[in-house]
């Protein structure tokens, strides 16, 4: 019995489609059919219900997977570890993070990362869109959003932090802000994405609800570094996570952070970066490894916010 075709027939029955599990392997999707088939006629039973719109397994098919999964699993997870052993990590690791997270801070976590482990290739693609990892093959995901049951496994690294600044400048002139709703008589600076302008919530402590508040100002944008930009040419006052701001910005007073005494969000409910694997990504030892040196290197809380 073929191994590899094993391993075809468990990534299709997790991602119901042959063309993801062609992905995730890297190989042509008629070869995935191809396997598949010889699978089925080896075992003289179908596995696969298969139709233009999905790909589900049969009765059959469903006992098959739950036998072999963690055996096949175990092989692996073996075979991994033992090459692995005194030699660091090696091989190839595909890590997701949104796209302004990723190319701030994760892609220098990857030449690290890269640094301490050499013969480790690794595909990062930064995306704000809500991929599914198993679907796209992804071993990592980091991603900043509400806990959810997604049947990922992994680490909550830390609650996700906001600030409001401007520069001196823009409060030389406009003075400042002593509550939100002072915030009406400012010049806000909104981001704009595909859910609309960016809406503001505040609240005195964790025990209370977060209230929005509906700023305005003369200048919106989808991207969150020409705001920041515009911020530090005096222009007005922006709220975004703590993680886009420059660290030097408001160490060397280019920014200023305001209403520090209030919970501040662009949420009206708790967000969190975590760190997330498919559980059966999470038995490959590289794939523990590069997860946690992530959480480390991040820190908790991130490094960014001791700066």
């Amino acid at each position: 019995m073929n191994l590899q075709a094993l391993r075809y027939f468990l990534m299709v029955s997790t991602t119901g489609s042959f063309l993801a599990t062609a992905r995730h392997f890297e190989v042509p999707a008629s070869s995935v059919s191809r396997f598949v088939a010889s699978l089925e006629k080896e075992l003289g039973q179908q596995l696969f219900y298969r139709s233009t719109r999905a790909v589900r397994l049969t009765e059959q098919g469903q006992r098959y997977y739950t036998q072999v999964r963690e055996a096949v699993e175990l092989l692996d997870s073996a075979a991994d570890q033992l090459a692995n052993r005194g030699t660091g990590i090696r091989g190839l690791v595909k890590i997701n993070a949104p796209e302004a997270l990723g190319r701030l801070h994760i892609a220098g976590l990857v030449n690290e990362l890269q640094g301490q482990y050499p013969d480790l290739s690794v595909e990062l693609t930064l995306t704000d869109a809500f991929i599914d990892p198993v679907q796209e093959g992804t071993d990592v995901t980091i991603r900043v959003g509400r806990l959810v049951d997604s049947g990922l496994i992994g680490k909550v690294v830390s609650a996700h932090q906001y600030r409001i600044a401007a520069s001196p400048e823009y409060l030389a002139g406009r003075g400042i802000p002593q509550t939100p709703a002072d915030l009406m008589q400012h010049n806000c600076l909104l981001y704009k994405g595909q859910q609309g302008s960016q809406r503001w919530y505040f609240r005195r402590s964790s025990k209370e609800n977060f209230e929005s508040l509906d700023v305005s100002g003369s200048l919106r944008s989808n991207n969150a570094e020409a705001l920041v930009a515009a911020a530090l040419a005096g222009r007005g006052i922006v709220l975004f996570p703590s993680w886009l701001f420059a660290p030097t910005s408001f160490k060397d007073g280019k920014l200023v952070s305001l209403l520090t005494d209030w919970d501040i969000s662009a949420s009206a409910e708790e967000l969190y970066i975590q760190i997330l694997s498919p559980e059966n990504r999470l038995r490959s030892h590289k794939v523990r490894e590069v997860s946690a040196f992530l959480v480390k290197a991040i820190g908790s809380p991130p490094y960014w916010d001791n700066l």
